[in-house]
């Protein structure tokens, strides 16, 4: 009995287990979003019963998940009021955020406010981070701590993040890889005022041959990668998005240009109006000819025929098709990766080389049509770029 009084002498008491502090919400945007919904639906906007809303929701306003879900509408600024108010009431950047007479350009950018911006971690993480590629894991890991948050929430904070972006749109596969897109780059997507208003069926207005285009593109800092893009899986897809990935994009880096491919435009409405517009309007066209596909072909005859900057490239295992083998065309040995591994950063810097020479003199520019036709059409006198 002594032995075992001695022993627990010697144990040290338990401590108190600590409690992983969150600076971010205990859940990702969608779901408080959605409560905020039921209660705009609920309240036709006004401010509501904590009890009567969650009656009508069938759930138990006091359970453990219901007080949670009021936290995290909370801490997102979807809502004021806690879990012991009595009344809870939207905010007005939720009512915007909701839609209740906003245009879709406002709804997202209050979304983007509240569900990014207005969360300190997340805020930081998506200034560091947009533009580019989404990092590894580890690497978000490792800002969210640097920005405060808890190490043992750190991973939770990384995914409620990632899905933020991707609930938004600011997270978009672009080239073949996840990328976390700008706030601009996802506004530019959705259609105007103007354009909603011409498309929405309520709208007397409405021209029933309405088209809405990629007016809001910034023409004049893209360049267009027209290229045979094929089925998700096929082998057409994986060859662009190689292309694109590892040469073109990093070979016009140094131009300060925008790719742009077309299942990227992400734009409603017609999209061989929406294709034609590119090519009649963007600064400089990467025409891939590999596979011989007859879009491209076609795209790249209209380029040719307004005389606007182009640069081709081609696999090696094509041949040029003879009209327009007089073009000088970057050949890539794609035979095996022990061809093209070697090569990369030529083929990079040989469609460089040729991008400045398309740039620094674009009413140089030379074609099949223009061989035969010089003056026709006049340099710059189509497609000139604009809304």
């Amino acid at each position: 009995m002594e032995l075992l009084l001695t022993e627990n002498k010697k144990k040290p008491a338990a401590k108190p287990r600590k409690r992983t502090q969150r600076i971010f919400p205990a859940s990702t945007f969608e779901e408080p979003l959605e409560f905020a919904e039921e209660i705009l639906r609920f309240g036709s906007g006004q401010p509501v019963r904590r009890l009567s809303i969650f009656d009508h929701l069938q759930k138990s306003p006091e359970s453990g998940p219901s007080r949670q879900l009021i936290t995290n509408a909370s801490k997102y600024g979807l809502i004021n009021g806690s879990y012991s108010s009595e009344m809870l009431s939207l905010t007005p950047d939720a009512l915007v955020a909701l839609g209740d007479n906003t245009t879709t350009r406002e709804q997202t950018r209050a979304r983007v406010k509240l569900s990014i911006e207005g969360i300190e971690p997340f805020a930081k993480l998506f200034e560091r981070f947009q533009g580019n590629r989404l990092p590894a894991k580890a690497a978000l890991v490792d800002a969210a701590v640097e920005f405060g948050v808890d190490d043992k929430a750190s991973e939770e904070a990384v995914d409620t993040f990632v899905v933020n972006l991707r609930h938004l749109g600011l997270l978009q596969t672009l080239s073949g890889a996840e990328r976390i897109v700008t706030v601009d780059h996802l506004l530019d997507g959705l259609p105007s005022p103007q354009e909603q208003a011409a498309t929405d069926p309520q709208n007397p207005k409405r021209s029933e041959g309405a088209i809405i285009t990629s007016a809001h593109a910034e023409f004049e800092t893209t360049a267009f990668f027209v290229a045979p893009i094929g089925p998700d899986d096929s082998e057409e897809r994986r060859h662009s998005d190689l292309f694109l990935s590892t040469l073109v994009e990093p070979a016009l880096e140094q131009f300060d240009l925008n790719v742009v491919r077309a299942d990227s435009i992400g734009k409603p409405g017609t999209i061989t109006k929406q294709i034609i517009e590119y090519l009649l309007k963007s600064r400089l066209v990467i025409a891939d000819l590999s596979y011989h596909n007859p879009n491209v072909f076609y795209e790249l005859a209209i380029r040719h025929l307004i005389r606007k900057p182009v640069v081709q490239i081609m696999r090696a295992a094509d041949h040029v098709p003879f009209d327009v083998a007089q073009v000088r065309t970057i050949m890539i040995d794609t035979t095996d990766i022990y061809s093209l591994v070697p090569k990369i950063d030529t083929y990079r810097s040989e469609i460089a080389t040729q991008v400045r020479r398309a740039l620094d003199d674009p009413d140089a520019v030379d074609s099949p049509i223009s061989t035969y036709f010089p003056e026709f059409p006049a340099p710059n006198s189509v497609g000139e770029t604009g809304s």
